[in-house]
């Protein structure tokens, strides 16, 4: 099935915006023959063919099963939406596993403190400095101290958010500073965002620097790092393991991030691979309910990303947002409740992706000999 997060609002990047800010989200659900049912969120591609790995199989075996769905996609690869679909599928066996065992998911992976600190993200490029200003109002009631802004366009603009974000939650915080961290979503070059960043820095202390090149370019993410005084976060859009083991054998990445949506196990494996190397880890995504029970449980874990305070049309999570931090509950599983009939209700046209959504990059990534002007 297939609902919506209507966020209110143009939401995006630096490649692009969804101008009315209707993002679909697709969802999996895994059913037993013990009446259990498995919530997962993420791509449908291929599948049936991947889900054929797990017909039949005890859903308690999930790291087990966890392989044998890559094994399924050997020849055509894994990468892209089809590791989405696998991240489903695993996050939806985790789901069961908790529940069969009356447990709430962060427990049944050993995590000790219900609490998992996070920082705002809202995915901001098309707000206004009013709608900046009050959207991080919001963030900092409830205790947030840390945020992540998009940009990489035009580094006065830059300059100008952060410092309007840095002053709402100094404020907030009673003088504290707070933590700011930029993200660019891959559009630069690596001269490209050695400059930016270090005129950033000239007045501002930036936590990190969010994909600054593209996402497999080592060589290039290592200049960065040498290159300013942020740390450098990227691993969102790796698909695999054995695609981070290039970024972290060399020196190129600070913060190792994954997706949500990539699944709970891939997140386990990674988190040990740069436990290994002492980095830290950050979960990112819309609704990383799965990756906040798995955060639990790794000695790494600096912060997840907190996109919205509302979840997509019919779901609802035992989690809340109090004092910077996402408390889980004790539901069993990972707390996630689908209303079927409210995500049916959800109603609309054909998906598609324009040219200029964050889904696609632009011609001119990494190239510009002028950046336009961001307003």
């Amino acid at each position: 099935m297939t609902t919506v997060h209507d966020w209110g609002r143009p939401v995006g990047d630096a490649n692009g915006l969804y101008a009315d800010g209707v993002v679909q989200v697709p969802i999996v659900v895994v059913e037993t023959d013990e009446g259990i049912t498995g919530v997962g969120m993420g791509p449908h591609v291929e599948i049936d063919s991947i889900f054929s790995a797990l017909e039949g199989e005890d859903p308690r075996g999930v790291t087990a099963l966890y392989d044998r769905m890559l094994r399924r996609t050997f020849k055509a690869g894994h990468a892209g939406t089809v590791f989405g679909t696998i991240g489903a599928l695993d996050t939806a066996l985790w789901d069961i596993k908790a529940k069969a065992a009356g447990e709430p998911l962060w427990r049944l992976l050993g995590g000790r403190d219900r609490r998992v600190p996070a920082y705002a993200s809202g995915l901001d490029i098309g707000l206004d400095d009013a709608g900046l200003v009050s959207l991080y109002k919001e963030y900092a009631e409830r205790g947030l101290r840390a945020a992540k802004l998009k940009g990489g366009l035009d580094v006065d603009r830059d300059r100008e958010r952060l410092t309007l974000v840095r002053d709402v939650l100094t404020e907030a915080g009673n003088g504290a500073r707070p933590g700011l961290m930029l993200d660019a979503n891959e559009v630069w070059s690596r001269k490209q965002a050695v400059r930016h960043v270090t005129e950033l820095e000239r007045t501002l202390d930036l936590t990190w620097i969010e994909e600054p090149v593209r996402r497999w370019d080592a060589d290039g993410l290592a200049a960065v790092s040498r290159g300013v005084r942020a740390a450098v976060a990227t691993g969102e859009n790796l698909t695999g393991l054995e695609q981070f083991r290039p970024l972290i054998t060399s020196g190129a990445v600070d913060v190792v991030q994954t997706a949500a949506v990539w699944g709970v196990t891939h997140f386990l494996r990674v988190s040990a691979l740069a436990h290994a190397y002492d980095l830290p880890v950050s979960p990112i995504g819309t609704t990383p309910f799965g990756l906040l029970h798995a955060a639990t449980s790794v000695p790494n874990h600096l912060a997840t990303e907190l996109q919205d305070l509302r979840p997509p049309t019919g779901l609802t999570l035992d989690v809340s947002i109090e004092d910077g931090a996402f408390i889980l509950g004790d539901t069993p599983g990972a707390g996630v409740t689908l209303d079927e009939d409210a995500i049916r209700a959800v109603t609309g046209g054909p998906f598609t992706r324009a040219y200029d959504s964050p889904a696609v990059r632009p011609g001119l990534a990494g190239l510009r000999l002028l950046a336009p002007r961001v307003h």
